[in-house]
């Protein structure tokens, strides 16, 4: 055991000399530099990873590259004229559930109901535009709906509406 001299016994209230603090030296300086800066480091991780799968991903040589493959994909993305095509629906009551901006299959069932003739979708995802009032008459004829759709599919739907009984079904 030690002896602590009389008169330094901090009991007695002794003052204690200055010295220098103690400072732990060593450590890792850059794991302290790292947590001070975890934005930077995130981003340049992330920025690295985008290098490496860049570089690392299959090439297409036959496909063009550049301003060509943007005008490329812009001419495959053009938007198809859309034309407002009246539609006879069969069933009134299912015409009268539908309201502008809806969208909706139109499937055509060939021949007489109950012929086992199989239906078949003529348009998918037609908006609709308009739902006109129904005119005073039998219910047999159906309503009328004008929908928003392709060229193309409007083309089908007068052809279908012709030799088919047409119904609708909401998306």
């Amino acid at each position: 055991m030690t002896h602590v001299p009389p008169q330094a016994r901090p009991s007695d209230g002794c003052p204690v000399p200055p010295f220098t603090p103690v400072r732990v030296r060593g450590g890792h300086p850059w794991l302290r530099r790292l947590l001070r800066h975890r934005r930077r480091v995130l981003a340049v991780g992330l920025a690295m990873t985008a290098a490496a799968l860049a570089t690392t991903a299959p090439r297409d040589t036959d496909r063009p590259r550049g301003p060509a493959l943007a005008a490329e994909e812009s001419r495959e993305r053009a938007p198809a004229e859309t034309v407002a095509a009246p539609v006879r629906i069969a069933d009134a009551a299912a015409a009268a559930l539908l309201r502008p901006g809806d969208q909706v299959d139109v499937i055509a069932a060939e021949g007489p109901p109950g012929s086992g003739a199989r239906p078949h979708v003529v348009a998918a995802g037609a908006r609709v535009t308009e739902v006109p009032e129904q005119a005073e008459g039998p219910a047999e004829s159906g309503a009328l709906v004008v929908l928003s759709v392709p060229r193309a599919t409007a083309s089908r739907l007068a052809g279908a509406g012709a030799s088919a009984r047409l119904a609708v079904t909401l998306r």
